[in-house]
């Protein structure tokens, strides 16, 4: 008698979780941190063209959008079309191939965000 109860803490002691640091792990979507997406009016947009670390490539960055991944994209898609270049969104800010800094404050203005310039 005593074995079959060895048995069945044994597994039970396999399957029981002591100590876990962030949560589970079966639901990673509970881990992601949520974006406010807020209205173009109310986000603070900045337009800047850098070189840095991109081997003297010019690449133009839009810093501040509060938005979610999926708005993200779709804004994205729009800016390289209306710049007629290629880009990417890193760290929640959008990058675009070339100097297209005023074309793209242009663009924001009138898609109703409080775009500024930046830099040089």
């Amino acid at each position: 008698m005593a074995a079959n109860h060895r048995d069945s803490d044994s597994a039970k002691a396999t399957k029981r979780v002591v100590y876990r640091e962030f949560g589970s792990t079966s639901e990673p979507e509970a881990l992601e941190r949520g974006v406010p997406d807020l209205p173009p009016n109310q986000q603070n947009v900045r337009v800047e063209a850098s070189r840095k670390g991109r081997k003297g490539k010019t690449v133009t960055i839009i810093h501040g959008l509060q938005l979610s991944a999926e708005k993200l994209a779709a804004l994205l898609k729009q800016l390289k079309a209306q710049c007629g270049a290629g880009g990417t969104v890193k760290d929640g800010e959008i990058e675009i191939q070339g100097d297209h800094k005023q074309k793209i404050v242009e663009f924001l203005v009138k898609q109703g965000y409080k775009a500024k310039a930046s830099g040089g």
